[in-house]
């Protein structure tokens, strides 16, 4: 499946709760967001399953990839169109293997090093971070910067996204790295109009892609 990483949402269960996460989604991509993680590492499978196949049912045909993080059962489960791993969950390879040729893998990256250990055989992209420091992962690595970040950026054979303390007056900067999206939690999670924060996100990218490509 074709996908688009320019506007990337990573649910949050506890942010989201006063709103609703399903709700938070639906505006969100009424927004612009382009792709949608499911993230939550508390709830059961069961219950994760259930709600990937309410969110799938509605992404699937609107073309927005649904990815789980982690969770390689719930992707299997929920007809989802990919998994999100981390350097310590199930690996990009276990992952390609169980989902086959179609399905969008991810992989988490915080080193110069784990960037280069991968192989990058059945691997479509890299979420890069975090950029900055951030309350949403509280067991995270040491943040990257935006030097960092772009190192990462050019030291990548795939599409990269970044992630980490990301909000709408970082994208020119995300832009300049070379990076081919944005991650974001608390930037629409939380927010009071979801809609509103993912039209702004959105807007931002891609007049900034414009202007970098010399576009009117």
């Amino acid at each position: 499946m074709r996908f688009d990483l320019s506007v990337y949402l990573v649910t949050d269960a506890t942010l989201c709760q006063s709103y609703g996460l399903e709700r938070t989604v639906e505006d969100a991509v009424a927004g612009g967001v382009t792709m949608v993680q499911l993230r939550d590492k508390h709830a059961s499978d069961k219950a994760m399953i259930e709600q990937a196949k309410r969110l799938n049912a509605m992404l699937k045909p609107k073309g927005i990839p649904l990815i789980i993080n982690d969770r390689l059962e719930v992707a299997l489960a929920s007809g989802a169109e990919g998994v999100h791993v981390g350097q310590s969950d199930t690996t990009a390879r276990e992952a390609r293997d169980a989902l086959g040729p179609d399905a969008i893998v991810g992989l988490s990256i915080n080193t110069l090093e784990q960037l280069n250990s991968i192989p990058i055989e059945g691997l479509d992209y890299v979420g890069l971070g975090p950029v900055f420091a951030t309350a949403s992962k509280q067991d995270h690595a040491a943040p990257l910067g935006l030097d960092g970040l772009a190192a990462l950026v050019e030291a990548s054979a795939v599409p990269s996204v970044a992630i980490g303390g990301l909000k709408a007056q970082h994208i020119d900067a995300v832009q300049r790295s070379g990076a081919h999206g944005m991650a974001v939690i608390s930037a629409i999670c939380g927010q009071a109009s979801p809609q509103n924060a993912a039209r702004e996100l959105a807007t931002r990218w891609r007049q900034r892609e414009v202007m970098r490509s010399g576009g009117a």
